[in-house]
């Protein structure tokens, strides 16, 4: 029985948009146990790789290797075609496009900042929950160069570009798609701590009617790490963990929302 109160709705497969996070594992058993204790996740096997499913939709992938983050995966059209373009316009490419065992091809790249994300040219009827409890909320890139990440992921993805701050006390741009925004990009600012590379943060959703806060506080009884506290924002409660392994990701509950501040009004002195 799922504890999720809520069923994942399927993914719209636009080019440049999120369909698929995996996080490579050594411990699958320990791996199972923390997520399936967290977000009451199940489990298909397809072909040796663990797929996570929740109400019957698949929402996460563990695959078996040397551990690692979690990892994001965007659409492409054509996924060796993505990684030419990536590597001439100053990317690296870190696993050349490879094609899989359900009929996708994949790659792996690092933008010019540092941070590793994956391309995937998945069928028409390919199904990635999002939405649901424990599946996919959103993710977003944080970085230490905004600008350059801009250029590069709008010139390789086409992505209409919206910067939402001020560009310079809070440099947050939205990356869209058709007029759908699909990935965030962070300047890294002082929270950050020194040193800390470019990387892809991915959230997970908390359920209105289990909280942020309970599934942080659930994360310590697995045995992992809640790193940033849960707080308010304008796009939900939000808390940043980390897995039994020592893995970030972040949690947020979307119907817990605060009003935007607004910009406080200065008396011209001039103004009679």
């Amino acid at each position: 029985m799922s504890i999720a109160p809520n069923t994942p709705q399927l993914a719209t497969l636009l080019s440049g948009s999120p369909c698929w996070v995996e996080r490579t594992v050594d411990d699958l058993k320990g791996a199972i146990d923390f997520y399936t204790g967290l977000f009451g996740w199940h489990y298909a096997d397809d072909a040796g790789y663990t797929v996570a499913m929740v109400d019957g939709v698949p929402v996460a992938g563990l695959p078996q290797g040397d551990p690692d983050a979690w990892r994001l995966y965007l659409v492409t059209p054509h996924a060796r075609a993505t990684a030419e373009k990536a590597f001439h316009l100053g990317g690296s490419v870190l696993r050349n496009p490879e094609d899989a065992a359900d009929h996708t091809q994949s790659t792996v790249i690092a933008d010019p900042t540092g941070a590793v994300v994956g391309f995937r040219h998945v069928p028409p009827d390919w199904r990635f929950g999002t939405g649901g409890h424990g599946a996919y909320a959103w993710a977003e890139l944080n970085t230490r160069d905004g600008a350059i990440a801009d250029e590069f992921f709008g010139e390789l993805c086409h992505y209409d570009i919206t910067q939402i701050g001020d560009g310079h006390r809070l440099d947050y741009a939205s990356w869209s798609v058709e007029g759908t925004e699909v990935i965030g990009r962070q300047k890294m600012g002082r929270e950050f701590p020194y040193g800390e590379r470019s990387h892809w943060m991915v959230y997970f959703n908390a359920a209105p009617e289990i909280g942020t806060d309970s599934v942080a506080y659930r994360v310590l009884e697995l045995g992992g790490r809640v790193t940033v506290e849960p707080y308010d924002t304008p796009f939900g409660r939000i808390t940043v963990v980390e897995d039994h392994a020592g893995m970030a990701f972040s949690v947020i509950d979307q119907s817990r929302v605060i009003e935007a501040e607004s910009r406080i009004a200065v008396d011209d002195p001039f103004d009679d």
